[in-house]
């Protein structure tokens, strides 16, 4: 009889992320699955969520529903509601991480170092951006796995990409583009994972490159000096707990040719798919997908037991 309490494996739901998700879900079944865990799996409706919750008799959740409602704060608050514990940060925490532009405002005053850009609303002018370096990239402020974002080289090229990056959220952000290598850390507990290196055959890290792609390089080792795999590590761990993150999570960075450190964001829900980056951390850490899932879970009881 196993010792685990019987899981509800949330997924899909209603985002753009919805194909990521499920993919993550069928990942994270098969690990736990096989340590004899009970997993209800449920493709979240946001309507029917409470009567999803009661219907599957679960005692605890593992969420890896990604984007809107999922890693939003959203599902975080009908979880609290539930009463059952579930796996990731909480409401606020889940919220600042899906906000790209008001995380990178508490990381700034906190002191930590974040790319520098604007955030703009639907309706805005774009005149007073004034942009003194291209390129820049122009990003949704609310979605993951790169959706709706562009690299831009020149002002004529501009509006297209807002309109690309409004198509999915009505905040982006056009941010200056830091030359240099895309880094991400998992952090697992109070463990900062061994830091990756991404070096995508593309313009930049974008959907294709993550999910579709095999020719993006993933370095693990990541082959950047100690010294700066240490501060990544720290700066993780920094941001991690400034958004008040629970449990796992991660945290991606850019590193520029002097060993400058810029903090992205934050993935309160990370991928767990075959192409994800924590799973790849875990196993250069000797642990299989199973362990990593089940310390996941582990982590959270703790901290639940905790109250």
């Amino acid at each position: 009889m196993s010792e685990w309490p019987t899981i509800a494996l949330l997924c899909g739901g209603p985002s753009g992320e919805r194909d990521v998700s499920l993919a993550s879900a069928a990942a994270v079944r098969r690990a736990l699955e096989s340590a004899a865990v009970r997993v209800v799996q449920i493709d979240v409706e946001p309507r029917r969520i409470q009567a999803q919750l009661a219907e599957s008799g679960a005692d605890f959740v593992f969420n890896v529903c990604h984007g809107q409602f999922g890693e939003d704060g959203l599902l975080q608050a009908c979880l609290e509601a539930s009463g059952l514990p579930y796996t990731g940060s909480g409401v606020l925490a889940s919220a600042l991480a899906m906000d790209k532009w008001r995380s990178k405002r508490l990381w700034q005053a906190a002191g930590l170092p974040t790319t520098r850009g604007r955030r703009l609303r639907r309706g805005e002018a774009p005149d007073p951006l004034r942009i003194s370096q291209w390129p820049v990239f122009v990003k949704p402020n609310r979605a993951g796995s790169s959706l709706g974002i562009s690299r831009v080289e020149r002002a004529e090229d501009l509006g297209e990409a807002m309109a690309r990056a409004f198509a999915v959220d009505s905040e982006i952000l056009v941010e200056e583009a830091v030359l240099g290598l895309e880094a991400t850390v998992g952090i697992v507990g109070e463990r900062a994972m061994p830091p990756i290196v991404i070096r995508p055959h593309r313009l930049f890290y974008d959907y294709e490159a993550k999910y579709l792609a095999d020719d993006t390089e993933y370095l693990l080792p990541s082959g950047l000096p100690a010294a700066t795999e240490r501060r990544l590590q720290e700066l993780a761990l920094q941001a991690f707990r400034e958004l008040d993150g629970c449990d796992w999570g991660r945290v991606d960075f850019l590193v520029d040719d002097r060993q400058d450190i810029y903090l992205l964001e934050l993935n309160a829900v990370p991928g767990m798919t075959d192409h994800s980056l924590i799973p790849m951390a875990a196993k250069a850490m000797g642990w299989s997908m199973t362990e990593l899932c089940l310390e996941i879970v582990s982590t959270a009881q703790r901290r639940w037991n905790r109250g």
